[in-house]
């Protein structure tokens, strides 16, 4: 069978996350958005872990995956999924007196290397990869060349892309032909236009968590699914205060310092990614489908400022009464349905089906931006 999931999030006990980021409402966000997996997020935070003990059946038929992320002692993000909710109250007593506290932060800080927490994450049964691989902050990329300069002899078992990055950035990059690419939200609130923002299809035998994670370490990957990479914020090298965008040849001559205004300049996903594939030659990937949420689509379209406001609820909610969750409007419905709903929405869905979009990429901390042909 085929399943959506979103295998990374967050809890109220990290930094900046809605307080209605509850497993009830997460629940009901997976139905409307068209997700059958979702993970936990923040399961070393043991009241997070405990509160959803009566989640994990639920009668929406999401399937719950015990998740959390991991800062390491470089500042390098992990993503660790397991099969059970017991594994992480093994992992938290394996990592004991490595962080300040697990109570207070729902994604701690761990003074060990990242080839120490994977260690320790294999010993209960976990996988554990790279989160949001190439963003310019806080990941793997941003400190290390390569995966075992990064993790040391211990494997990883799949690289999660990040928001600024989709299969092709790193198709060509030898150090991860062997890894399947997983995409996801790392949403802090529950609303449609992030949770499940990006997502990967998985082909399981069973939808049960154990499932899922044989999925991963046998690469059942079907599809992934998320921003155009151009709409990231760091996606072009550019300077972090006034946002000027630079070559990387540009960036090196002016010393990383931006010439107009002094501010740093940070290197972009898309020069990273060129620059860590050294000419390397692009493998074939499962496809990757460029999707927007649907709530910023029809805010696009109606030129409101904010998805919210009521007549953008009201076209958002006829079109999850007409055809059950936002992923199948994106992806599935035929634009004939949609357009019986709302014609411009549907030209929407179309120019992005077939990849009929003008991007304008970001860079420096700014967030990119699209406009539809």
């Amino acid at each position: 069978m085929l399943a959506n999931a979103d295998l990374h999030i967050h809890s109220p006990y990290s930094i900046a996350v809605s307080r209605f980021m509850q497993p009830e409402a997460l629940i009901r966000g997976c139905v409307t958005k068209g997700i059958q997996v979702l993970g936990t997020g923040d399961a070393l935070q043991p009241d997070w872990l405990a509160g959803w003990k009566s989640f994990f059946e639920n009668d929406a038929g999401i399937t719950i995956v015990p998740q959390a992320e991991i800062e390491d002692k470089s500042r390098v993000h992990h993503v660790v999924l397991a099969e059970d909710p017991a594994q992480f109250d093994q992992l938290r007593e394996l990592l004991a007196g490595t962080a300040k506290s697990f109570v207070t932060s729902g994604r701690p800080h761990v003074y060990l290397s990242g080839e120490e927490i994977a260690r320790r994450a294999h010993e209960v049964g976990a996988l554990v990869g790279p989160a949001h691989a190439f963003t310019p902050w806080t990941a793997m990329y941003a400190y290390f060349d390569s995966i075992s300069a990064c993790y040391g002899s211990e494997p990883v078992d799949f690289v999660e892309l990040g928001l600024s990055a989709d299969s092709s950035y790193g198709a060509a990059i030898p150090d991860l032909y062997d890894l399947p690419f997983l995409t996801n939200s790392d949403a802090h609130s529950p609303t449609p236009d992030k949770l499940g923002r990006e997502f990967t299809r998985f082909t399981l035998r069973a939808n049960t968590p154990k499932g899922v994670l044989a999925a991963i370490r046998s690469g059942q990957v079907a599809l992934n699914a998320g921003f155009f990479p151009e709409e990231g914020k760091y996606n072009r090298t550019a300077c972090t205060r006034c946002y000027t965008q630079y070559s990387l040849e540009e960036a090196i001559g002016h010393h990383w310092r931006c010439p107009a205004d002094g501010g740093q300049i940070k290197k972009g996903v898309f020069d990273r990614a060129k620059e860590l594939a050294k000419g390397g030659t692009a493998r074939p990937r499962p496809p990757y489908l460029h999707v927007l949420p649907l709530a910023q689509i029809i805010q696009t379209v109606e030129g409101a400022s904010s998805p919210n406001t009521k007549k953008c609820r009201g076209i958002y909610d006829a079109f999850i009464t007409a055809f059950g969750n936002e992923i199948a409007v994106i992806t599935d419905v035929p634009l004939a349905e949609i357009r019986a709903i709302h014609p411009k929405v549907a030209e929407a869905v179309s120019a992005l089906r077939e990849n009929r979009v003008v991007l304008h990429p970001g860079g420096g901390g700014k967030y990119g931006t699209f406009s539809l042909v």
